[in-house]
């Protein structure tokens, strides 16, 4: 599988066919047990999904990785929070702003501030997107992004992920449909 930058990619299969696999393999969740992963042509070997996201790949998993009593800010910058001056306290004002530039292109509407236990499915899956953009991804892994949204939540994912294509992100969209 060779990937080019902003192009989306569909990879489809049935249930039990490896994609979701695949993808942990990329992304540093799983070690492959053959084969080789290379990155602008060089052999890479990650020990975990945060070299992979050093690399800019990013898994977003069917079920999302979000602490639903935290902001969604919070959540944005989990584990890479930004520091005031001293690096001992988060800068929660910088978290804010920074989270509502990432969100001004992918949907506006969701408040920052706000936890994430009260967001619909469709925002929660823009948040895991935002994390990702935080976290410069290159290429976004999406694993079966639409099985529980509306047709509505669809038609907004799709313009999302032509807006990540048109920044240069390569999406690839896994599912068994």
């Amino acid at each position: 599988l060779a990937l080019q930058p902003g192009r989306v990619y569909g990879l489809l299969g049935e249930n039990g066919a490896g994609k979701s696999t695949l993808m942990k393999i990329a992304a540093g969740y799983e070690a492959p047990s053959g084969g080789e992963l290379r990155i602008d042509g060089r052999p890479v070997h990650f020990s975990g999904s945060r070299a992979a996201e050093a690399e800019g790949i990013v898994l977003i998993h069917q079920e999302f990785n979000l602490a639903d009593d935290l902001t969604v800010a919070q959540n944005i910058f989990l584990g890479a929070a930004l520091r005031k001056a001293g690096g001992l306290l988060v800068d929660r004002a910088a978290q804010e702003a920074e989270a509502r530039r990432l969100l001004a292109s992918l949907d506006p509407t969701i408040d920052v501030t706000a936890p994430v236990r009260g967001l619909r499915v469709a925002q929660r899956q823009i948040v895991e997107i935002a994390k990702a953009l935080r976290a410069n991804a290159r290429i976004i892994a999406m694993d079966e992004p639409t099985s529980s949204l509306t047709p509505n939540e669809f038609e907004r994912l799709v313009a999302v992920i032509a807006n990540l294509a048109a920044r240069g992100v390569s999406v690839i969209y896994v599912s068994h449909k």
